[in-house]
């Protein structure tokens, strides 16, 4: 046995371990590559954001029943991943709250980038700009990615990934903030596509998501609150921003 490592590390199952270091590097890898080759189009035909909503959607699905797989084959609680709701109103005031202040820090945000010349809007939105929804048909299917990545992701990184990590330091020091720290850390490695400063914002929209995910106890609440601002950021964006 290593002494310098966490005795619960020695522990984790062989396919968490897999499913972690998959999470924490394919997938920014995976993310990175596709939206280079997507930005060095000049302009993104219909046909394009359509193949690029429903194949995300499709492997979003694909890599949370996977892991959904695992953590049953491996006896995982309910409770341990958030998928349940042991106090439920505080759960729906919090999903309330939570969506209505992150819903509303996003539309102003894009309110203030609209006002900015599109040299100075920063490459977060100038992947915003090219990805959105234009037409009705991109918006129904927008909105089917805005709820899977609403309920996949939150499954992923709020459910399995703090799940895993807790797991791992459950002995050593804070193991609730330790977890959290993690989880929102691999969260943002999968928003690597989005550059420097799209690492440091969804590192903090995890930290807060988490943090609410820890204490209501329940995944409830972040995944309506993600599928929202998700939602507002593809269905409003191209109607505050205007196209270059």
């Amino acid at each position: 046995m290593l002494p310098f490592f966490p005795v619960n590390f020695i522990y984790i199952p062989w396919d968490f371990v897999l499913i972690l270091l998959f999470l924490g590097t394919f997938v920014p890898w995976r993310g990175a590559a596709r939206m280079k080759q997507l930005m060095a189009k000049h302009e993104l035909s219909s046909s394009d954001r359509l193949s690029l909503y429903g194949s995300t959607i499709f492997y979003q699905w694909l890599l949370a029943a996977v892991v959904a797989w695992r953590v049953v084959a491996r006896d995982v609680s309910p409770e341990e991943l958030g998928i349940t709701a042991a106090d439920p109103w505080r759960v729906l005031w919090t999903a309330v709250l939570l969506t209505a202040l992150l819903c509303a820090n996003q539309f102003f945000g894009l309110r203030k980038i609209s006002t900015l010349p599109a040299d100075k809007r920063g490459s977060i939105f100038a992947v915003t700009e090219k990805i959105m929804p234009r037409t009705s048909k991109e918006k129904i299917f927008f909105s089917g990615l805005a709820l899977t990545a609403g309920l996949s992701e939150e499954f992923l990184y709020r459910g399995f990934v703090y799940m895993a990590f807790y797991r791992m330091v459950v002995n050593y020091g804070p193991s609730d903030s330790i977890a959290g720290v993690l989880s929102s850390v691999w969260f943002s490695l999968a928003h690597l596509y989005q550059g420097k400063r799209g690492l440091i914002t969804t590192f903090v929209v995890g930290s807060i998501l988490v943090s609410v995910r820890i204490w209501t106890g329940s995944l409830i609440p972040v995944m309506i609150a993600h599928a929202a601002i998700d939602l507002v950021a593809g269905l409003y964006a191209s109607k505050i921003l205007p196209r270059t």
